[in-house]
């Protein structure tokens, strides 16, 4: 949480009081006037932005962690996201400080969810795979598929996939992987225009 800074939107009274209590020492503290500064400083990681609605008419729902300060949690059932923590008017230092605890650990437990394989990224909590702005739903056994081959930088035989993921023994007589790698090319392909992803040798499956 060390490396972790707290971006105070608009609101300089608030950046003040915050920067001065020795609770958020372990902090940086910055403050922005400038909106699109803010968001873009943020996007760049390890930042939690603090918005107080009443002080902004329009806030988009960004993929950084976020705490959106209100008179009624009404106002923010909009622009909530994943990484994003509520927090109602009037409030103490204290509920100010578990918020911040809370969307630092959203943020980190949603990094440790991402895997890159081959130029996408892999999704383990949300199930899905994206590239270029675009992302496929995929079913847990694909997805813990995928997770395998990017532990392995060689290429990877069907009776360890089968045992593996589906905890097959390599004597029995199936065609599982066959058929879902099938299946998981046939989807890349549809949404990425992908016909190379998942690619075979003598030596077994990679990409």
């Amino acid at each position: 949480m060390n490396n972790f800074s707290i971006s105070i939107f608009d609101n300089k009274i608030f950046f003040q009081i915050i920067k001065e209590i020795k609770l958020f020492s372990q902090y940086k503290i910055y403050h922005y006037e400038d909106y699109h500064l803010c968001t873009k400083n943020a996007e760049k990681g390890n930042n939690v932005v603090v918005f107080f609605i009443n002080s902004l008419d329009t806030i988009k729902k960004y993929n950084f962690p976020s705490i959106l300060v209100a008179k009624s949690l009404e106002v923010t059932n909009n622009l909530s996201n994943i990484l994003s923590e509520d927090l109602k008017i009037p409030f103490t230092i204290f509920d100010f400080e578990k918020k911040i605890i809370s969307a630092i650990a959203k943020n980190e437990f949603k990094k440790n969810s991402l895997i890159s394989l081959k130029g996408y990224m892999i999704d383990k909590n949300e199930r899905k795979i994206k590239k270029n702005n675009l992302e496929l739903q995929l079913s847990e056994k694909e997805i813990d598929f995928l997770i395998l081959f990017s532990k392995s930088n060689n290429p990877i035989k069907r009776d360890l996939v089968l045992k593996k993921v589906w905890n097959y023994s390599h004597e029995a007589e199936t065609h599982t992987v066959e058929t879902h790698i099938h299946r998981l090319r046939k989807k890349i392909l549809d949404k990425f225009h992908d016909n190379d992803f998942i690619k075979n040798n003598k030596k077994g499956y990679y990409i």
